[in-house]
């Protein structure tokens, strides 16, 4: 990718934005070209970081699920900055390389090897969902099955909020 579009804020220099980039440093560890850029706005900055942060660390669903629903959606949205991001989570939450390395080949969902059980049915919904957007019910069937109302909230909101993040990063030139 070229340069981004939006000129990023360096960290440190708005003296109004130093509480939220504390905030985001202290659940990311640092501030990322993506929140560099996102610093432009205050509103979008708070309401992101608040939204992202709960997907990422406060929902009942696995790191390895949310990891291999995220790293689909960067592949599908062709936002290579998001998946690469998003490999070292993957491998902490116990997802092999072999099958990040699949996963970065647009496999058919249930082609991707050491899926776990259900996790072909949540390829397939993240793929519904970013492909075209309605899900079919045939789709949704075996995940009312195996989830309850609120894993199923949580699927729908990671897959929602991760194309939000792949379509910004792509539209808006961030990352490499």
């Amino acid at each position: 990718m070229s340069a981004s579009r939006v000129t990023p804020v360096v960290p440190g220099t708005r003296q109004e934005l130093a509480a939220v980039e504390a905030r985001i440093t202290a659940a990311r560890g640092r501030i990322s070209p993506l929140y560099q850029v996102l610093l432009n706005s205050p509103a979008v900055v708070e309401g992101w970081e608040a939204m992202l942060t709960a997907i990422r660390q406060k929902t009942s669903l696995s790191p390895r699920l949310r990891e291999l629903i995220i790293l689909r959606v960067a592949t599908l949205n062709n936002a290579p900055y998001e998946f690469d991001a998003h490999v070292p989570h993957a491998l902490a939450g116990g997802m092999p390389q072999t099958m990040i390395d699949a996963l970065r080949g647009h496999p058919a969902p249930n082609a991707v090897a050491e899926l776990a059980p259900g996790e072909a049915d949540v390829l397939a919904l993240t793929d519904a969902m970013t492909r075209d957007i309605e899900v079919p019910d045939a789709v949704f069937a075996p995940l009312r099955a195996r989830y309850d109302d609120a894993q199923l909230v949580e699927l729908a909101a990671t897959v929602g909020a991760y194309n939000m993040v792949s379509r910004f990063l792509v539209a808006l030139r961030v990352g490499h």
